[in-house]
């Protein structure tokens, strides 16, 4: 769909707002993406990853665990429009991923996770880390030609939200919620017998419903796992 400037401007205008108006960093980095998904246009799904220098590239905000699966991909065939924007390309994009031949590896594992689309922004580029955002779309030719520039000041406006006073303790923090979520992401599935996707639902709802930030749900769940499990390390001993 088309939009207007005018509403193109008053929509990253309040994406942009509600991002300065948050300080944490794993739940600012939570609300960009969620900000990328609902205001760039053709985008589906939306997460950030972040590279230290020199280290492994890892994903530290999702809006779906989809996102997390394409991205591990990417990292574990180091090719892909993510990779490119992360290394230096500043946006790299297709609205044919499984048959783009400048990632003939990668394309084609996309297509089979339901992935045509897709396009990786440079978020920052610091001395000491690297942050890229990745948009993705099930949908063949998803972007439009707005969404180039919409996405470029989109992330403009999330890189000045960031600031350059983030430091690597701070993204570290978002990291070991990520690892959280994904711990209690299995414990649901296993104990209620879900998918991925509707654990994750299950996870969202009891934190709206609570009134409790996800990454603290999860911790929690967590830590009661690892209470239990002593607890049944220590009867056994018995």
């Amino acid at each position: 769909m088309h939009s207007s400037p005018t509403s193109l401007a008053d929509i990253l205008t309040a994406a942009a707002d509600s991002m300065h108006q948050v300080e944490a960093v794993p739940e600012l980095l939570s609300l960009i993406v969620l900000s990328a998904r609902d205001t760039i246009p053709g985008a589906e799904y939306a997460g950030i990853s972040l590279s230290h220098r020199p280290g492994r590239i890892e994903t530290v905000a999702a809006t779906d665990p989809l996102v997390q699966r394409v991205d591990q991909l990417q990292y574990d065939l180091d090719e892909g429009p993510c990779v490119d924007a992360i290394k230096g390309h500043k946006q790299a994009w297709t609205n044919h991923l499984s048959t783009d031949d400048r990632w003939p590896h990668f394309g084609p594992r996309a297509g089979e996770l339901g992935i045509e689309s897709q396009m990786g922004i440079e978020l920052f580029n610091e001395p000491r880390s690297l942050g890229g955002l990745n948009l993705y779309s099930t949908r063949g030719q998803a972007f439009n030609h707005d969404t180039p520039h919409v996405a470029a000041l989109f992330a403009t406006h999330a890189a000045h939200a960031l600031g350059k006073s983030v430091r690597d303790s701070q993204l570290n923090e978002a990291l070991n919620s990520r690892k959280a979520i994904g711990i209690a992401l299995g414990l649901v599935m296993e104990r209620y017998e879900l998918s991925e996707q509707r654990a994750f639902a299950f996870l969202i709802r009891a934190s709206q419903q609570s009134n409790t930030k996800l990454r603290h749900i999860a911790t929690q769940m967590v830590v009661e796992a690892n209470r239990r499990g002593d607890q049944g390390q220590e009867s056994r001993r018995i």
